[in-house]
Order: C-alpha cells, then structure tokens, then sequence
C-alpha cells in the first residue's frame, strides 16, 4: 500500500507583519542633519524603495542618500517578532557600518531604537516616523547618545510617498 504525504499549507503573515506594508513603495526624503558624533551638520536627501520579501515575512528597502556625511546605499530589513511584540530591524551600509535595532507601532507612529558604531565606540539613536493620515506622508527624527543618559537631536526630516505611475 503506497503512503500519501499530506503537505501542510504554507503559513501566512498575520496582521501584525501587513503593518509592514505602510513601507511598500518608492519614497523620497530630505531634511537636516545636527554636527555631532556621525559628522558635519547639514541637508540630506535619499530615496528608498521598500518590498516585501520571503513570502510576505519581511521588509526589505534599499536607500541612496546625500548629505553631509557623503552618499550612502544601504539595505534595511524589517521582520516582525510575535514574542516581543516589536519589528527587529538590520541595515546594512556601503561605508561598512551594520545598524541593529527594534521598531514599536502606535497608530501611525513607528518608534525606534538601534545601536550606531562609530570606529570603536558605539552609540544609542532612537527616534519616531510619524504617518500622515493619508500614509503618503512622514515626518522624522532622531537623537543619538553617548550613553543613554543625554540625548542630543540627531536629525530631523519629512518623506513623500512616490505616486504609482499608471502602465501603458
């Protein structure tokens, strides 16, 4: 008698991690950077393109951004973490520089926390992205610390949701 292996369906993404999907798109973005540990005060601009990834488990985006510091590329990746109940998230830079930290979720306010090296010292930034209501629109900032304590503003800067371009 031939045995029949039954296949269990692929498992989904639950509500939790189609938050992620607020991201999805092409955005632009500029604002302004404070001097201070990461470099020089001044205007930057970027654009990042945002996907999900491994059947719908992940975020990933890819940045380009001018500003002060230079130009930076750099690969973010969300995931959504249901023991903590938060969205661990990794970026990786050309300039060699690998970002770790956790985002929480608010409404339309997306709070952060990472860890930044900067040669052999290592720093604390957190920071919200803020939603318009239409999710087209968000407002950014950012402050950084030494250690933990005094938190000085890092940046702060808007984002614009591109429009879809109709296909001919």
């Amino acid at each position: 008698m031939a045995q029949t292996t039954v296949q269990a369906p692929a498992p989904k993404p639950g509500p939790e991690v189609k938050k992620l999907h607020v991201w999805v798109g092409n955005w632009t973005y500029e604002g302004e950077y404070n001097s201070g540990p990461l470099g020089p005060a001044g205007k930057h601009t970027g654009k990042m393109t945002c996907r999900m990834i491994l059947g719908g488990f992940f975020l990933q985006g890819q940045f380009t951004e001018k500003g002060p510091m230079g130009e930076w590329q750099g690969l973010p990746i969300w995931g959504y973490d249901s023991a903590n109940k938060n969205y661990p998230h990794q970026n990786y830079v050309n300039n060699g520089i690998y970002l770790s930290g956790v985002f929480t979720v608010s409404g339309n306010t997306w709070s952060w926390a990472a860890k930044w090296p900067v040669g052999e010292k290592q720093y604390q930034i957190r920071g919200t992205y803020t939603f318009a209501a239409n999710l087209k629109s968000v407002t950014d900032a950012a402050e950084i610390s030494a250690e933990g304590q005094t938190w000085t503003p890092l940046r702060l800067g808007k984002w614009t949701k591109a429009k879809l371009t109709p296909k001919k």
